[in-house]
């Protein structure tokens, strides 16, 4: 999801254990073992230990994890100790903005996780991130039998994932069985998502529970494109997405669920109160929302988000037949975090070690579902709901987490480096269609036109 909070501490962890190790002669070279990702790119022991750095956007309680992690690796590599460095606590964009004025200054930059692919993708277009090619050739691994997408650019791969995302539907389950509904399997569509949210409306006023909730994000203006196309820009043929026949399905259908079925609250007042996508969930006031597995454990969290109704959970609905986005496959996007090495890394042999373990690594102090193909991302689903199990119709949710109906896309082939210029083109058509009565037809032509002037005047990563 788009889709998609962290505090600045750094701290230097295990350092007299990692001297007393490297001491008694420990820190030799590791074994290739990729599941492992301690020692697998074969370096022979330091003299000296070296010092890298690790960037990130962690808040206070991811950083705890990512600490411990970062301890596990320094555990079992005393020749390197790793700094980890917040930018900006919590804020993915504005710790990316500090990235760029760091690459921009010349600073060494060792490793980095990034919020997304495309973050990546573009900025190993401009340079400023080291191809792995030579280091997965001398571990023996491809990287594409090792991580769901990666971020290639001209044949050359810049980034490792890290997390993986899974868009699914939160739904409230108590209003479901008051309401005769059974949890949805792969297949529904979004129009029977519509009927879904008509019978779960109830109330009116202030004591009104929508049937759904639609927040701000691109995710919620266009579903379809958003969680079943390769890129939420460009086609592979490098096109505006826009002209999609996904689009003026979705923006009919929010305008509908709105105006003529009250079933989802208005996109005036989302704006105008700035709400919470979580709390309208949870308060009850709407009873099925569209967001992530970064959301597994909230549903657990009955002191940050008091509730005493269960949450089942489906796939995302599919576009029903002729509003299917070109090129559907009945799979779904997935991407997460990436993790990348500097340019500028003077460690890049100890930099490449790092971005496997933090990869790769079966460890107890993960948090989020990994990016790795081999990782038991189910083990993780059940350490985040464990002791709360209550809480949950927890087949429906492995099901939508794991099913074999559930599949998923490659990567792109083409990445315009226009995002942030076509996303305001997304968000400025769909407030001027939601907003007035301009017709649909005639919003939808401005988009494509600014979209692809947009796409004509950037290009392409290359």
């Amino acid at each position: 999801m788009k889709h998609k909070s962290k505090k600045s501490f750094s701290m230097i962890l295990g350092t007299v254990l990692a001297i007393s190790l490297m001491l008694s002669g420990c820190g030799k070279s590791g074994d290739g073992n990729a599941a492992s990702g301690a020692n697998n790119s074969g370096n022979a022991k330091s003299d000296k230990q070296v010092t890298i750095k690790y960037y990130n956007w962690d808040n206070d309680a991811q950083a705890a994890g990512t600490d411990a992690m970062l301890k596990e690796f320094m555990d079992q590599n005393p020749d390197i100790k790793v700094e980890h460095v917040v930018l900006v606590p919590g804020d993915s964009v504005e710790m990316e903005k500090k990235l760029d004025f760091l690459i921009s200054s010349g600073e060494s930059i060792d490793v980095v996780q990034l919020a997304s692919l495309g973050s990546a993708i573009e900025r190993s277009g401009r340079g400023a991130f080291a191809p792995l090619n030579e280091f997965y050739e001398k571990e023996g691994v491809n990287p594409d039998d090792e991580y769901w997408v990666n971020a290639k650019v001209d044949g050359k791969y810049y980034g490792m994932q890290y997390t993986k995302s899974i868009n699914y539907i939160m739904m409230n389950k108590d209003a479901l069985d008051e309401a005769g509904l059974e949890v949805p399997k792969y297949g529904w569509t979004w129009d029977d998502f519509r009927e879904y949210a008509k019978k779960l409306t109830k109330g009116e006023g202030v004591d009104k529970r929508y049937g759904s909730y639609f927040h701000t994000w691109e995710l919620y203006m266009n579903a379809p494109a958003q969680t079943m196309m390769k890129d939420p820009f460009v086609y592979d043929d490098g096109t505006t997405i826009l002209s999609d026949p996904s689009y003026k399905y979705f923006f009919q259908l929010r305008k509908d669920m709105e105006t003529v079925d009250k079933s989802a609250k208005p996109y005036s007042d989302i704006l105008a109160a700035k709400l919470n996508y979580r709390t309208e969930f949870f308060n009850e006031e709407a009873a099925m929302i569209l967001t992530g597995n970064f959301t597994i454990a909230d549903p657990g969290n009955t002191e940050q988000y008091p509730h005493s109704f269960k949450t089942a959970f489906a796939p995302v609905p599919v576009p029903p037949a002729g509003a299917e986005p070109k090129g559907y496959e009945g799979k779904y996007f997935t991407s997460g975090s990436q993790i990348v090495m500097g340019a500028t890394s003077k460690h890049k042999e100890e930099s490449y070690k790092l971005m496997r373990f933090m990869t790769t690594a079966d460890s107890p102090n993960r948090q989020e579902f990994s990016g790795y193909k081999k990782a038991n991302n189910e083990e993780i689903m059940n350490k985040l709901v464990a002791g709360h199990e209550d809480m949950y119709d927890l087949d429906s949710l492995k099901y939508s987490l794991f099913s074999d109906d559930i599949k998923f896309l490659d990567a792109g082939a083409k990445m315009t480096k226009a995002n942030a210029e076509i996303t305001k083109v997304i968000d400025d058509g769909f407030s001027k269609y939601m907003l007035s009565d301009e017709p649909l037809d005639d919003v939808l032509k401005w988009m494509v036109d600014e979209a692809t002037k947009y796409i004509n005047e950037k290009g392409f990563v290359e």
